[in-house]
């Protein structure tokens, strides 16, 4: 195995812990509630030092193939269950990380195992359809029955796609392409001989100078074009070519809420002045504004919902649209279905972005201008994936028969009051607390990040962060109360040995 960094060293030096035992919680804090996942451990348990000789042993003959640098645990999916991630070594910890917030409704869940075995699944996993040009005769049948089932309200198409970035650059290209036909005067308009010549050279007018605003620490993806609108961290940027886009500053709120409101009234209005004036004087014209609800990987940024209101209006105004990144924040996760519905927008976004816990990926859109004037415009290969599309069904499903959106809001308040009573008793660990209403979306500040994330592992739990310093919650839909104590308490530990 080559060698690691020194800070993974440093991480990998803290993580280990004492062998062969289960983390208890206090039995009077557990809540009644029937678990969704009567088979989960009570408690997370720890057998080995993590990362165990199994483990190590695994990741080195993988190193040999494949990069490791990222690994955060290589996993026993087939001993993972509910909201429990188990290693190869015998290793169960609670999961409130879930791949990166991709787990909606818990590792082998039983629904969704009688979805992947389903005559419909076999047939889209042997067949892959290029959708593009042979899509399944009953494609139409299974987006109405899924993927456009949960659309955001007034947005009722959709195009599929592969990955987040995927579904941001070709929301993108829709934004450009909606830009320039409504200069040429409509989808009847046909195409100049120059802006075809043009565009083969990369030049304008058949390749124009426009842009896509987007906001200080946002992320959108590591694509070419949603990496121009990713502005969380330099390493994920260096080195690669950038087009010439606007960055506007994102509010940077004063916590707690209540005692700054003042305050940060006065940073958002700011902030939409500054992102008035930017679309106005931007040497390459704004097509599109993307934001994502609540901004996740750099650093779980929170604004009102009266600034995205603003936002919405100054877009309006500019005939520019409005693109709302749900990837993240979408499917239930806020304790709304979508993150934007906590806004009351009087007007829907132009297009809404969506992946992770979706399962699948793509853009939601209702304007039919957005369709472009063409075939193959906005094409590729696959186009998505029906595999996919069937899980996302089968999610939705899951969210419906077990009311898991209103049961992730109630959740979410019972884990926030936990972590304001913590915060109280240890306000020098837990700065900053957000997410208070949005579900279990929730973060805080702690000088010593790194360090807690890696020190989580020994008491049982796999979390994760973001920005500079902060520990982001992205436990399932499935989390209940009862797992809510337990990571409470182990928080509580944690804080203890830093």
């Amino acid at each position: 195995m080559t060698s690691l960094s020194r800070s993974s060293l440093r991480l990998r030096s803290v993580m280990r812990v004492p062998v062969a035992r289960t983390i208890t919680t206090t039995p009077h804090l557990r809540a009644a509630a029937k678990p969704f996942f009567t088979e989960e451990p009570a408690a997370p348990k720890l057998a080995t030092a993590i990362p165990g000789p199994k483990n190590k042993a695994a990741t080195a003959e993988l190193d040999k193939v494949f990069d490791v640098r990222s690994i955060n645990m290589l996993t026993d999916y087939s001993k993972s269950i509910g909201n429990y991630i188990a290693d190869l070594d015998g290793n169960v910890l609670l999961d409130v990380y879930a791949q990166i917030a991709s787990i909606p409704v818990g590792y082998n869940n039983p629904h969704l195992t009688n979805v992947a075995k389903s005559p419909e699944m076999v047939t889209s996993l042997i067949n892959r359809p290029a959708l593009g040009n042979f899509p399944s005769a009953d494609w139409a049948q299974i987006l109405k029955t899924g993927i456009l089932k949960v659309a955001p309200k007034g947005l009722d198409q959709v195009f599929t796609a592969m990955a987040g970035s995927d579904a941001n650059e070709t929301a993108y290209k829709a934004a450009f392409m909606y830009y320039r036909q409504r200069q040429r005067g409509g989808p009847e308009k046909e195409f100049t001989e120059e802006e075809l010549q043009s565009t083969m050279t990369n030049q304008s007018p058949g390749s124009p100078q426009l842009s896509i605003m987007s906001f200080k620490s946002a992320f959108h993806g590591r694509l070419f074009g949603s990496l121009s609108t990713t502005r969380s961290k330099p390493i994920h940027k260096l080195d690669i070519p950038a087009f010439d886009w606007p960055q506007a500053p994102f509010p940077s709120l004063k916590y707690p809420l209540e005692e700054h409101a003042q305050e940060n009234a006065q940073e958002e209005q700011r902030c939409l002045q500054e992102t008035e004036r930017l679309i106005k004087e931007w040497h390459n014209p704004v097509a599109a504004v993307v934001v994502e609800p609540i901004q996740s990987e750099g650093g779980d940024n929170h604004a009102s919902p009266a600034f995205f209101r603003g936002l919405r209006e100054i877009t309006k105004r500019h005939n520019v649209l409005f693109i709302v990144d749900e990837v993240q924040t979408g499917v239930g996760a806020t304790g709304k279905f979508w993150a934007h519905d906590h806004w009351n927008l009087e007007t829907p976004p132009d297009m809404v972005t969506f992946s992770k816990k979706a399962q699948t990926a793509g853009y939601y859109y209702g304007n039919p201008a957005l369709r472009p004037n063409k075939p193959y415009r906005q094409f590729n290969t696959w186009m998505g994936d029906p595999a996919r599309a069937l899980i996302f069904r089968g999610i939705i499903e899951e969210i419906e028969r077990l009311n898991l959106v209103e049961h992730t809001a109630k959740t979410g308040d019972y884990l926030f009051a936990g972590l304001e009573r913590l915060s109280q008793k240890y306000p020098e660990h837990l700065q900053n607390l957000r997410g208070k209403g949005q579900g279990t979306f929730i973060a805080w500040d702690t000088p010593k990040r790194d360090e807690f994330l890696a020190k989580a592992k020994g008491v049982g739990v796999n979390i994760g962060g973001s920005g500079v310093s902060a520990v982001r919650l992205r436990p399932m839909l499935i989390f209940q109360q009862h797992h809510a104590d337990i990571l409470l308490e182990s928080i509580e530990k944690i804080i203890k040995q830093l």
